[in-house]
């Protein structure tokens, strides 16, 4: 089964370009050139991944995040035309799971892309991590990629997903921000460390119940992140 990407971005050359360049990897690529016909492609069909620009007509990239992220986990990987640090640590706060400045290579974009595919598979390329685990009352099935705190089902992102799943399978052991960055986002991942703060912090807004004084997902300080068993 071809993987499917869905591509969004008001310029039509770039779509053009990335869209050719993914068919011939392989990808089936559905395209769209505002925030609301993405928002309507992503209601009706289950995607891989979504390539979002920011800077869109309707809806913005971020509005769209924002709503997709109510019914779905699919990977998203935001593009920005914008340089500014906040722009992209804002993308990261609705939902996105990874960001690329323009102008790109499209080198760079399908490297990401497979990147994130190949963490979303990880599970059912590593038969001996066992299927499930639980510990105090947090449930983790690797094999839907669902999580539940206390029976009730917590909707993560793809990326918030693989650094609790990374966390929880090494209990006590801390990781510093360059080591989570490396691992979950990969070594060719340009990024700096506040993306993991980012992800840190919107992960215990959704699993702890007092964020501020964490019972799963704690920090050494000075060191790095490590979970709680």
């Amino acid at each position: 089964m071809a993987r499917k990407v869905l591509v969004v971005d008001d310029e039509k050359l770039i779509v053009k370009g990335i869209r050719f360049s993914l068919e011939q990897d392989g990808y089936e690529v559905t395209c769209a050139y505002d925030g609301e016909e993405a928002l309507e492609y992503a209601k009706e069909t289950e995607y891989d991944i979504i390539l979002l620009d920011l800077m869109l007509p309707k809806l913005t990239g971020l509005e769209v995040c924002e709503q997709i992220r109510g019914f779905s986990n699919v990977p998203i990987i935001m593009l920005t035309a914008k340089g500014e640090d906040m722009d992209k640590i804002l993308g990261l706060e609705y939902g996105a799971d990874d960001y690329i400045t323009k102008p790109f290579n499209i080198l760079e974009v399908k490297a990401r892309i497979k990147a994130i595919l190949r963490r979303a598979t990880r599970a059912e390329e590593n038969p001996n991590q066992p299927k499930q685990v639980e510990i105090n009352g947090l449930r983790m099935d690797c094999e839907s990629r669902r999580v539940f705190v206390n029976g009730k089902e917590i909707n993560l992102t793809a990326k918030e997903f693989d650094v609790l799943e990374l966390l929880v399978f090494n209990p006590n052991k801390v990781y510093s921000r360059e080591n989570l960055l490396n691992i979950v986002w990969g070594y060719e991942y340009p990024g700096d460390v506040r993306t993991v703060d980012v992800h840190i912090r919107r992960l215990r807004e959704k699993i702890e119940e007092n964020p501020s004084e964490p019972k799963y997902v704690h920090t050494k300080w000075g060191v790095g992140y490590y979970f709680n068993a």
